[in-house]
């Protein structure tokens, strides 16, 4: 395997939370597309507007080797967190046809050691991933502490501008102010704490297909124990 890359760091939003960018992040990144379109998508959990299948417990602990030392390095993390859930995820929901909670920006725990790998598989134009602050209050990530104020003010947010309308979150909203926005690239990688409020950034141009050979097909590796 190659060296590891060397990320470029972007500090985002006010809390100045790290989002490593590595490009050409994994060798044959075709292979892991062709690995998924082999493998059965089904929808797993009520977040992820699309299929997912998970990946074999020996990629997904190679991927996490391969960004510890950078854990290290920008989230003081060492040693590096376990792998805890790791797929192939496709995005295949039509704007038109997103549950309430798939509208809004999500945070994946709220534990500073929650680290979030996404990799990105697909050619041609994929979207990227943009990070929020919920204006109530204010947060751009979400603690333990910060869990209930959260939830009160989303919930007196929703209450006075009501649920956004069906579509994939683009930009500021009423609710929600973007932060950041980092673009896909294949074969580029984005790592950041899985507790910030994030969201896929999907515009209009990214095709929506069951066909993982085509769409819009991220590998996602979850790390935390």
């Amino acid at each position: 395997m190659q060296n590891n890359p060397e990320p470029h760091v972007s500090l985002d939003g006010k809390e100045q939370q790290p989002t490593l960018i590595l490009d050409d992040f994994w060798p044959g990144p075709d292979v892991l597309r062709e690995d998924a379109a082999m493998l059965r998508l089904q929808p797993i959990g009520p977040h992820y507007p699309g299929l997912r299948a998970t990946i074999p417990p020996m990629l997904a602990e190679r991927m996490r080797q391969r960004i510890a030392p950078l854990l290290a390095t920008h989230f003081d993390l060492d040693p590096a967190p376990a792998v805890s859930e790791a797929y192939y995820s496709l995005v295949t929901t039509p704007p038109g046809d997103l549950a309430p909670i798939q509208r809004l920006p999500h945070f994946d725990g709220v534990e500073d050691r929650r680290i979030a790998l996404l990799l990105f598989l697909g050619h041609g134009p994929q979207g990227g991933t943009a990070f929020y602050r919920e204006r109530t209050t204010g947060f751009e990530r979400i603690s333990a502490e910060r869990l209930t104020p959260y939830r009160t003010g989303l919930d007196a947010a929703i209450r006075q501008y009501g649920l956004p309308e069906p579509a994939y979150i683009e930009g500021d909203t009423p609710l929600f102010e973007q932060i950041a926005r980092h673009d896909a690239c294949h074969n580029r990688a984005l790592v950041y704490r899985g507790n910030r409020l994030h969201c896929a950034w999907l515009p209009d141009t990214v095709p929506i297909t069951g066909n993982p050979l085509t769409g819009r097909l991220t590998l996602n590796l979850f790390l935390f124990d």
